[in-house]
């Protein structure tokens, strides 16, 4: 697979472009106009700076408004053409494309389009080059690339082919399946894209929202398993238009396209009967089984208060690690470690954001095969020295700079609690089962990239992305499932905020809180309160709209305000949500009771909450302790 960006998906200058697309693995990029015509240098210098990078400049695009034109602008269209054919020889490239035509003079028609394209294909052929043509979804004439094929076929030129683009088939709600009867020699060059589903103007949905393969709603899956069943075994470039992207790290913008194409493929490979699977490949996805613990860094002058909260939650010291200074916390098969360890990596987590949430362990059926599976999608692995007889866990970089560990109990393993740990069982708790869901915070721009990390390395789902109202501004939340694994990304712009603030007072820690599963909420409520947990006071105002909003019973309604529990239903069930008080950088805890089959994590409830957070919390800009 010869993979490829267009320069446009990026931010920056032409060499911070290329130094950012070869370093994220890319083999070509589609070279856009205005980036040449933006830069100081000479085709001939770009040419030479793109191939000192080890890449090809796979397209040259766009030319615009060719096909369909009268006198005098058709031949004021070829002399055009012939002016890029000669940048292109100097460029070092032999591929332009062609977009159809939004000119107000031109006039329809398939043959006319034809014969133009024949005798443009005449004159590139002179150029020892090539033309694609592709179909605008917003096009004036053509605007699906069955139209666009139909002309090239009538063409019937070796130097005139199709270009395809996902977003022009997907975003018109054009079958790709119709691409599957396209000769694969064909076909050109291949366009990437994926957007979340907005109905919006398409122009203006394609030039502001495209998104990286599996970050959007589109079948970008079925279209290149369409793509790939015709034979096509050129280039796959990705196009994005994204003013987030386009303001974004180029570096991440492009590791994140280059993972995107990856995974992609691996789906298409896995999933199109036509396409052998490649026994090579990496492992396939896996569903994460459940968290098997969750670690904090700390100090030994910050442990107490966060042991305290720890013992209020129900959770009791069972064991320690056998070389580091690592507490295991238990209740029932809930595990938490406080790791106050000077060296090593929880030693630089503490150092960098104070007390956090620095690892995640997920117990998956093979721990190896997902480990490999990560590194092939561009995933940073971790490595820390072990002791003699303790276990290497598989393990690699996640938000935040947080460690994602991936464990198995088919080997070796399995046995971390008797390897590397001396524990005892756990005695009764509050009634904790487990942990329902991880809630991550980072920046907004940041939360497309870390969606699509999760559910291209594990065999996950993600949710639409909900808008959650904090009295100081807006948060956009996504949920990502992975069987018993689920998160939620909670992306902030707005630094007054909790979720900003959050990001500002960890100075970038991901994981805001950990929400507990109970099977009985109330119960549970009422250990917590006996063990002086922190709980977080709802305002009275919301018990009153939440009746009426749910036709709840008085009683029921009596025991959720006595107990300071918020609710929430869908047609699948009810749920029930407890939080703690934030800590002074924003953590916090919450505890869950889902009934029924809840899908959801209470987002109608969080602008309540988070008003109650705030007037717990200490007053912006008071310094912390």
């Amino acid at each position: 697979m010869k993979t490829s960006i267009a320069t446009v998906s990026l931010s920056g200058s032409l060499p911070v472009k290329l130094a950012a697309i070869a370093g994220a693995g890319f083999d070509g990029i589609e070279i856009f106009e205005q980036d040449f015509l933006a830069s100081d240098f000479t085709p001939a210098e770009v040419g030479r700076m793109v191939r000192d990078h080890g890449l090809t400049i796979t397209l040259f695009q766009p030319f615009r408004d060719f096909e369909g034109l009268p006198e005098p602008h058709r031949s004021r269209a070829f002399a055009r053409a012939a002016r890029k054919f000669e940048l292109m020889d100097q460029l070092g490239t032999d591929l332009m494309l062609v977009c159809s035509s939004l000119h107000p003079a031109a006039v329809g028609g398939i043959d006319r389009m034809a014969q133009d394209f024949r005798d443009l294909g005449d004159l590139a052929r002179q150029y020892g080059v090539r033309v694609g043509y592709e179909a605008l979804c917003w096009g004036r004439y053509v605007n699906d690339h069955r139209d666009a094929w139909e002309v090239v076929r009538r063409a019937d030129h070796p130097n005139v082919g199709l270009i395809l683009d996902s977003f022009h088939t997907l975003g018109r709600g054009i079958d790709p399946d119709s691409i599957r009867s396209i000769p694969g020699d064909r076909i050109f060059f291949v366009q990437l894209a994926d957007a979340p589903a907005i109905d919006m103007d398409l122009l203006y949905w394609s030039r502001h929202f495209r998104n990286m393969p599996g970050e959007g709603d589109l079948d970008v899956t079925g279209f290149m398993r369409a793509v790939a069943a015709t034979g096509y075994d050129g280039p796959l470039s990705l196009e994005i238009f994204n003013d987030q992207f386009r303001s974004g790290l180029p570096r991440l913008v492009a590791q994140d396209g280059h993972r995107s194409l990856i995974g992609l493929m691996d789906r298409v490979r896995r999933t199109e009967p036509a396409l052998p699977v490649d026994l090579a490949a990496f492992p396939p996805p896996q569903q994460v089984e459940r968290v098997e613990f969750v670690e904090f860094a700390t100090s030994p002058t910050e442990a107490p208060a966060l042991e305290s909260l720890l013992a209020a939650t129900g959770f009791r010291p069972v064991g320690r690690h056998v070389s580091k200074p690592v507490t295991l916390w238990r209740q029932g098969a809930t595990n938490l470690l406080v790791n106050t360890d000077s060296q090593g990596f929880a030693s630089t987590a503490y150092s960098a954001h104070g007390t956090t949430v620095s690892e995640i362990a997920v117990m998956v059926p093979d721990a190896r095969a997902a480990f490999q599976r990560a590194v092939a999608l561009l995933a940073q692995p971790h490595e820390q020295e072990t002791g003699v007889g303790e276990l290497a866990i598989p393990a690699i970089r996640g938000v935040g700079g947080s460690v994602l560990r991936f464990l198995d109990s088919a080997s070796d393993l399995g046995n971390i609690w008797s390897v590397d740990f001396r524990s005892d069982p756990a005695p009764a708790g509050a009634g904790i089962t487990g942990i329902d869901h991880i809630g991550q915070t980072m920046a907004y721009d940041e939360m497309l990239s870390w969606s699509l990390f999760y559910t291209s390395i594990l065999q996950a789902e993600k949710s639409p992305v909900v808008d959650v109202i904090d009295p100081d501004g807006l948060v956009r939340s996504q949920a990502v499932q992975s069987g018993g694994l689920r998160v939620t990304l909670n992306g902030a712009e707005a630094r007054q905020t909790m979720a900003g603030r959050f990001i500002e007072d960890s100075f970038g820690s991901s994981v805001q809180h950990i929400a507990f599963a109970s099977d009985d909420l109330f119960a549970t409520a009422a250990h917590l309160r006996a063990g002086g947990f922190p709980t977080l006071r709802i305002g009275q105002n919301y018990y009153d709209d939440v009746a009426a909003r749910f036709g709840l019973e008085p009683a029921l309604v009596d025991r959720m305000r006595e107990a300071n529990i918020m609710y929430d239903e869908d047609a699948g069930g009810q749920f029930f949500q407890l939080f703690g008080l934030p800590r002074e950088e924003g953590f916090f805890f919450e505890i869950v009771q889902r009934q029924g089959n809840y899908r959801g994590y209470g987002a109608p409830n969080a602008p309540f909450r988070i008003a109650a957070q705030k007037r717990a919390a200490r007053p912006a800009g008071m310094p912390r302790r």
